[in-house]
């Protein structure tokens, strides 16, 4: 189920999709306060919500590719966000930071707002999504070892850790190395 809903100025159009239960969408700008308290009780230190916030300020950044979830009484229950990366200077989008308030964890919530945003990164016509990420959550969404392409990440990793997933069979996966935007600090 798809709800255009405008504002009475029609400057601002968020497009609600409702993956399972939970209703995704692209954050506006009355959600950086949520998404940021959602990442930073989601994980144990505050680098995740930081990130996002520089990342709100850097290049990468790509507007609509910031999602959220929301609640049953429609406050943000999980964010995740997609913004550009390269490999060996092929444009790529990295999936970073995925968070769920802790409340509501293994409720759906995460995997309808990474469903929500790999689904509107294809739309987009985004060919290639990386994420350093648990492998036994990634690969529900089609995420694959990325050293199955020639891909790897700047740093050690775990190979199982490192993954990709192709949102578009038609342009050819470039191989080599990730290269990070700088709020990543890699």
């Amino acid at each position: 189920m798809t709800d255009h809903t405008h504002t009475t100025d029609n400057i601002h159009t968020h497009t609600h999709t409702a993956v399972g239960r939970w209703p995704v969408r692209p954050e506006a700008a009355s959600d950086v306060a949520a998404v940021r308290a959602v990442n930073l009780a989601a994980f144990d230190t505050p680098l995740e919500a930081d990130l996002v916030d520089a990342l709100r300020a850097d290049a990468a950044w790509l507007p609509g590719l910031s999602y959220v979830a929301e609640g049953p009484d429609g406050s943000v229950a999980a964010h995740a966000l997609l913004t550009r990366c390269a490999v060996d200077g092929a444009a790529a989008l990295a999936l970073a930071p995925v968070a769920v308030d802790p409340a509501l964890q293994r409720s759906g919530a995460g995997r309808a707002v990474v469903r929500g945003l790999l689904a509107a990164a294809r739309e987009r016509g985004e060919a290639l999504v990386l994420v350093l990420g648990h492998p036994a959550y990634y690969p529900r969404f089609g995420f694959v070892p990325a050293s199955a392409f020639g891909i790897r990440a700047p740093f050690e990793v775990p190979d199982e850790a490192m993954m990709a997933l192709v949102l578009d069979d038609s342009v050819p996966v470039p191989a080599g190395t990730i290269g990070y935007p700088a709020p990543f600090g890699i």
